[in-house]
């Protein structure tokens, strides 16, 4: 299926768009070339309104292009049905990216708006196009006729996944089985569309406001001022106010001594789309859920979960379960042993009372301090922002010999992103790199990557991606930068890992790619490895003051708690991997109440009250855009990039021949083949689970 028709409904986590208002082709900037650098958005003058009246051209264009292939009275051949696919909606997939791109990193009420009018429109485009019988027919012929055809490996792949992908989207369906799917598809999409809206509303509440100074006994000074800013922004002068974005309640959690307080907060994050208020998810999942029963129950397939993983390098859910248990129980075992530690300070201190969800994070604090001698508060200054991102430059620099080059003569849509571009040591373009890091009311929680344009070459023509990585981390306070935590300086290097897989991407046809959802976040997870290594932490830990290098001391602490907190971050994650499970492998269409389900779900694992799963039904948008039936792969895919990683400890940590393998088999080339046989090429040998166990302190 093309990647353009199925944007949307990967962009849509990204909550979207605004009735457009009277507007001409004249000055409408979608439908004029862009000359700006690398014909980049020129988002100054990109409105809210552009957006309706270019979709709809688009789904015309589109539709016309499809009709010419349709009607092209020559033998069905590559060229003349797949290559033209590939370059067909060309205009379409230029709104929509970055409409999705705003969508999910700078909405409004406008966009909001759009988005409610198009994502019908857009529904149904997918649909004329996956069940047209006449485009199928000529499909079928070149896949009947694939072994004659004198294919490359890539074409080859190509035709495979657009049979493929029309047979799953149901082309053999009869008329009344395609009018049930769109009818499904349809209200599937607008429900998904309302989930995003009602998580972003219920992310960027303020969960907890102190008007009382004793009660930021504690939190340090930073964490303070952060809350006063907020206050004020939110119009409350005087007082300091707690978000339900991690980096505002995240430290509240780490360091406030006001349990009851932290218990306030916790639960406010913990029930978004929980609250039974207008943005209440509860019966939106349940739908959800069952529709997509229904759906794979038209297609031919007893479950959800059984259409997704056919795709995926887990093939079926026997398979995933075994894995998530075969983690399950070195990581509940272990997150016992440190839930005990944290109580016996609690008694040592005369608590007098049980360890509880809210207080992981407090306590494990100080587990930290009394068995490491460290804390979070002491690594902070080694990582301002704009370090790690420049070591991070780095490690991709000193792996495949790139460069990055700040650019500010390319338009950003907010004054918080940064421009790089990006080109090979000789000076060869390869794309453009946005970053945009910091949590604002118009951003969806969470980090990610996309892109305005993806990397193509139909008929020698080379076009260049342009590439995004939005985060919410840690803002600048009052007379200080931004300063990370380690798990944000992860989640950056995580992010720029997914960015190098989409700048260093050498295909000919985009569109017919497809890549495991269990193999998506090797690229990822893989830069990961290199955040703290010490000789990589001496290149971006400065202190944000002083410039002076992260000691050896202090990379040694961090060294020796590498496995702390690996049973608590597991379970959590674990946890929500099997929600995403039990959810997806409901074979009827009843529909559940969510609460209860969750409840059932995790007392069959034995979930320790002690921790809470990382996402709950209700706020569990990967469960619901893009990842359903596939959340397990970050965990699978963390045994392949400890794996990979491997390779480069068993030479040198910047190994260049172990890096251009790297990038040729898997980055460049991912979606093209098989994946396990991409894999295969780059480390000779299938991957192996040791190395994740032995990372984990799992083994």
């Amino acid at each position: 299926m093309k990647k353009n028709i199925f944007l949307l409904s990967i962009m849509i986590i990204i909550g979207t768009s605004a009735l457009a208002k009277s507007d001409t082709k004249n000055d409408n900037p979608f439908f004029k070339k862009w000359k700006t650098p690398y014909e980049t958005p020129p988002f100054n003058q990109i409105k809210p309104e552009h957006f309706l009246p270019a979709f709809q051209e688009g789904i015309k264009l589109e539709k016309n292009e499809i009709d010419a292939i349709i009607n092209n009275n020559q033998k069905p051949s590559f060229k003349n049905t797949i290559e033209a696919l590939e370059k067909s909606g060309s205009f379409l997939d230029r709104v929509n990216r970055v409409f999705g791109g705003l969508s999910g990193a700078n909405t409004n009420e406008e966009l909001q708006k759009i988005a409610r009018t198009i994502t019908p429109m857009l529904s149904k485009q997918r649909d004329d196009i996956s069940l047209n019988p006449k485009l199928f027919d000529r499909i079928k012929v070149l896949y009947a006729e694939r072994d004659k055809l004198k294919l490359s490996p890539e074409q080859i792949t190509v035709l495979d996944n657009y049979y493929t992908n029309f047979v799953r989207s149901g082309a053999n369906l009869n008329d009344e089985g395609k009018e049930k799917l769109r009818k499904i598809n349809e209200e599937l999409s607008m429900l998904s569309l309302k989930f995003s809206e009602n998580s972003l509303k219920e992310t960027n509440a303020i969960g907890l406001v102190i008007d009382n100074k004793d009660d930021l006994a504690g939190l340090p000074d930073d964490v303070v001022k952060a809350a006063a800013e907020l206050a004020r922004s939110k119009k409350m002068e005087g007082k300091w106010a707690f978000s339900l974005q991690k980096p505002s309640f995240i430290p509240f959690l780490q360091y406030s001594t006001k349990r009851d307080l932290r218990e306030k907060l916790f639960k406010a994050y913990v029930n978004r789309g929980n609250n039974h208020n207008e943005y209440d998810n509860n019966k939106i999942v349940s739908r959800i859920t069952s529709l997509r029963v229904s759906r794979a129950n038209l297609l031919g397939y007893k479950t959800h979960a059984d259409f997704v993983l056919e795709r995926n390098m887990a093939k079926n859910s026997g398979a995933v379960y075994n894995f998530l248990n075969l983690l399950w129980k070195p990581a509940i075992k272990r997150a016992n042993a440190e839930a005990a530690d944290m109580q016996k300070i609690i008694d040592a201190e005369h608590g007098n009372f049980k360890l509880a969800a809210w207080d992981w994070w407090y306590y494990a604090e100080k587990v930290k301090k009394e068995k490491y001698a460290l804390d979070e508060s002491m690594l902070r200054p080694y990582f301002k922002m704009e370090n790690v991102r420049a070591g991070a430059f780095e490690v991709a620099s000193k792996l495949y010999g790139i460069k990055f080059k700040e650019r500010n003569d390319i338009q950003v849509y907010n004054p918080d992103v940064k421009v790089f571009e990006v080109t090979e040591a000789g000076g060869k373009h390869i794309g453009i790199f946005y970053s945009d890091y910091f949590p604002r009311d118009g951003k969806r929680s969470g980090a990610w990557s996309s892109g305005f344009r993806g990397q193509s070459n139909i008929g020698g023509k080379f076009i260049t991606p342009l590439v995004y990585n939005v985060g919410n981390f840690s803002k600048p306070t009052g007379d200080k930068p931004a300063l990370l935590s380690i798990d944000e300086v992860n989640t950056l290097f995580h992010e720029l890992g997914h960015a190098l897989n989409s700048l260093f991407s050498n295909t000919t046809y985009p569109g017919g790619k497809s890549v495991p959802r269990d193999f998506v976040e090797l690229p990822s997870q893989i830069m990961e490895n290199w955040a703290l290594e010490p000789e990589v932490l001496k290149m971006y830990g400065k202190h944000y003051q002083t410039g002076k290098t992260i000691p050896d001391e202090l990379i040694q602490k961090i060294e020796n708690a590498k496995l702390f907190n690996q049973g608590f971050e597991t379970v959590e994650y674990l946890a929500a991997s099997f929600l995403d499970m039990d959810w997806h492998t409901l074979a009827d269409t009843n529909e559940r109440d969510v609460q209860k389900f969750e409840h059932d779900a995790f007392a069959k694992i034995g979930l320790i009250p002690e921790i809470e799963t990382r996402y709950q039904s209700t706020n569990f948008s990967h469960m619901i855009q893009g990842y359903s039936a596939g959340y397990y792969s970050y965990i699978w895919a963390a045994v392949l990039d400890a794996d990979a990683f491997q390779a480069f400890k068993e030479t040198t940590l910047f190994d260049r021949k172990t890096a251009a393998a790297f990038r040729n088999f898997v980055l460049a080339k991912s979606g093209t083949e098989d994946a396990m046989t991409l894999y295969k090429k780059f480390r000779g040998r299938e991957p192996k689970v040791d190395a994740l166990l032995i990372r984990r302190g799992l083994n």
